[in-house]
């Protein structure tokens, strides 16, 4: 019996065994250093506009020569306006982000375990993922401080209220579907680098916190206990022309296009191979 036990336990740990050995071979760890830059109504929907530093890391496993499916966690920051592409609108915003993703990507050449013809190849990727942002606006408080401020919770375009039924309030964690190009090269058994550049597309239009028409300052002054503030960050033109108000009504953003952010890097990979080979099975010597 115990002879038995321990022949069905071989049995079971032996594909682990070789699976373990296999992942370790085919994967490598990511570090990862670029810049964002967001695409909105706050830049005209420019792809190009300002960009900021963004950093993370991950994980790439090559499913065959061809194929690899990497899981990435990255963290930046956007901004736009200030000055706002229509002067008159006056409004500008910044937010962090931070994105959990999974890719799926496609060598147009043979690239990974087992391919020794090429040592570099362009690759597409396309994945789903999820961001958290948080915009915020910058503010001269009265005793001559300034401030960052988050929006979300002033509702600045009246959602959540019975006179705007259809603006529900926006949450700050949504989906993003990345998608974009990318070049690599296989620098040795150990290391490997890749460039990479690809768009966020969201369905959101809020990640800068504009998006519909103007509510008006009595409706936002009256609707919550931060209303006197949201009425000021919600309609900053009186910054530019004294006394200027916008009419309710007006169109504030463009609500037909949602919001985008665009990221890209380079990447540097070290093979799982390298770290943790000392973990694989040994084999016993008969």
């Amino acid at each position: 019996m115990n002879r038995l036990l321990v022949g069905l336990c071989l049995l079971v740990s032996l594909p682990l065994m070789a699976q373990q050995r296999d992942f370790i071979g085919r994967t490598e760890l990511l570090f990862c250093g670029g810049g964002m830059n967001y695409i909105g109504d706050l830049n005209n929907q420019s792809v190009f506009g300002r960009v900021h530093a963004a950093y993370g890391f991950g994980m790439r496993c090559h499913l065959d020569n061809r194929w690899a499916l990497t899981g990435r966690v990255n963290k930046g920051e956007i901004s736009g306006g200030d000055p706002d592409w229509i002067e008159l609108r006056n409004l500008s915003f910044r937010s962090e982000i931070f994105e959990v993703s999974v890719v799926g990507e496609f060598s147009f050449w043979p690239y990974g375990q087992g391919s020794i013809d090429h040592q570099w190849t362009p690759y597409i990727f396309g994945g789903l993922g999820l961001f958290h942002f948080n915009p915020m606006a910058h503010y001269a408080v009265g005793n001559g401080d300034e401030v960052w401020v988050e929006l979300q919770p002033l509702h600045t375009e009246g959602q959540g209220t019975v006179q705007y039924p259809d603006r529900k309030p926006y949450t700050l964690t949504q989906l993003c579907m990345p998608f974009g190009i990318g070049f690599r090269w296989r620098l040795g058994k150990t290391f490997s680098l890749s460039a990479e550049y690809g768009f966020r597309k969201t369905w959101t239009d809020y990640i800068d916190d504009v998006s519909t028409t103007y509510v008006g300052a009595d409706l936002l002054t009256e609707s919550s206990p931060d209303g006197a503030l949201a009425a000021i960050l919600a309609d900053r033109s009186f910054e530019v022309r004294d006394g200027y108000v916008n009419a309710v009504g007006i169109k504030r953003g463009d609500d037909s296009l949602d919001d985008m952010y665009s990221y890209f890097h380079i990447s540097l990979g070290v093979s799982l191979e390298t770290l943790l080979g000392w973990m694989r099975p040994k084999r016993c010597k008969l």
